[in-house]
């Protein structure tokens, strides 16, 4: 059986599920595919920065989100090799929280119109048709679209359609985990970072009882995914690190701790690579997958989608009678428009993001020496201005 659609959304992560509530706000209709069987809140915990809360204001959502989570008044970090912190930088002036994923992705989906989001449904291969693409699922559905975006990841099928490499390995894994604390966890309105010795971690508040915690750690990939082995690993490894660190990890129960090996897309890739192609396009992770040393990678996401949902609302919201053809190349247009207002961003996080881990893992001696005289608040720093991007409103002047 075979279904017609004006917008397909493949994945119904941030990028997705954003842009999706960017159109609904329009009101412009798309159908978001999923290939799990329900919403993935894989990684637990997501900091959001200034960009961020600008789009999630755009699309609606904002106010709600603040109400959840902790605001986070400053960033604390700590070399391994000392014992006192080596700076300090305030976050006066910008808006820092750490989110539960799980909870951003069901206040995403609950603004949906029931029926938006459909489970179970893996893209398995895309051929044209005419002025619309035509999706192969898994279960043998074919679907036709107007408007086919990627926001599948950095597995993307629609990525590699459109010509782009799978990332590559960083040589990097991170570990994530949050911890709860019932009554309360007690500590400060602080993102507490840790370098040194190869590795970097850190904890953040999300609320007053949630706690959020990360590791990424120099190493060959693993497959390992026995949540009390992770977990064993986790604490062998920041064994010298604060007792306020160690404490949150053995807080932390074996449901709320995942593994996962760090990639990200080829800088060079997203200068010459394909984000559009006539009625096709690709967005988040599935277009510039980064490594988590800035946090923008989430927030870029969510500036993805609601840049997308207008360029393609100024497309979509077509004057009545237009012919077919001329619908098409407004849609080519305003997804060319989308690619060309991405690629600088993505190409600056990406390797800016990547240069940042580098240097903040780098276990040399003069490197630790450097870093840990000179670089914190310069990196803190850089962290900020990257935050200071705003994707605008979803309105547009027709």
């Amino acid at each position: 059986m075979e279904t017609v659609e004006d917008v397909v959304i493949v994945g119904a992560g941030i990028c997705g599920l954003t842009t999706a509530l960017g159109l609904h706000r329009f009101g412009i209709p798309s159908l978001v595919l999923e290939s799990s069987e329900s919403l993935r809140a894989y990684g637990f915990g997501l900091t959001l920065l200034d960009n961020a809360w600008r789009a999630l204001d755009a699309v609606g959502i904002g106010d709600f989100l603040r109400q959840q989570h902790i605001h986070l008044q400053s960033v604390l970090v700590t070399s391994t090799f000392l014992e006192k912190p080596t700076a300090e930088v305030s976050f006066k002036g910008h808006e820092i929280r750490c989110l539960q994923r799980k909870l951003l992705l069901e206040t995403l989906a609950n603004e949906l119109p029931s029926g938006t989001i459909r489970f179970s449904s893996k893209v398995v291969s895309i051929e044209e048709s005419g002025f619309f693409k035509r999706l192969h699922l898994a279960d043998g559905a074919i679907i036709k679209t107007k408007v086919l975006i990627g926001c599948d990841g950095v597995k993307s099928v629609v990525a590699k359609w459109l010509g782009f490499e799978k990332p590559v390995l960083t040589g990097r894994s991170a570990i994530r985990g949050t911890a709860k604390f019932e009554g309360g966890h007690g500590f400060a309105p602080k993102y507490r970072q840790f370098v040194g010795k190869g590795v970097r971690s850190g904890f953040l508040p999300c609320d007053d009882d949630t706690v959020y915690w990360f590791m990424t750690y120099w190493t060959p990939s693993t497959k390992e995914k026995d949540p009390a082995k992770l977990k064993q690993f986790a604490m062998n490894k920041l064994q010298d690190t604060s007792d306020e660190m160690k404490s949150v990890m053995e807080k932390t129960s074996l449901d709320g701790i995942v593994s996962s090996p760090l990639k990200y897309r080829r800088p060079w890739e997203l200068l010459w690579g394909y984000i559009s192609k006539g009625n096709v396009c690709v967005a988040g992770d599935a277009l510039h997958p980064m490594t988590p040393d800035l946090g923008q990678g989430g927030c870029c996401a969510f500036e993805d989608g609601v840049i997308l949902a207008r360029c393609l609302a100024q497309a979509l919201l077509k004057p009545a009678g237009e012919e077919i053809i001329d619908e098409h190349k407004r849609i080519e247009m305003g997804l060319k428009n989308f690619a060309h207002n991405r690629r600088w961003r993505s190409f600056d996080l990406v390797s800016t993001s990547y240069m940042v881990g580098f240097i903040q893992q780098n276990n040399g001696k003069m490197m630790n020496f450097f870093r840990d005289k000179f670089l914190p608040k310069f990196l803190s720093g850089l962290l900020l201005s990257k935050a200071n991007y705003d994707c605008g409103k979803l309105a547009y002047n027709d």
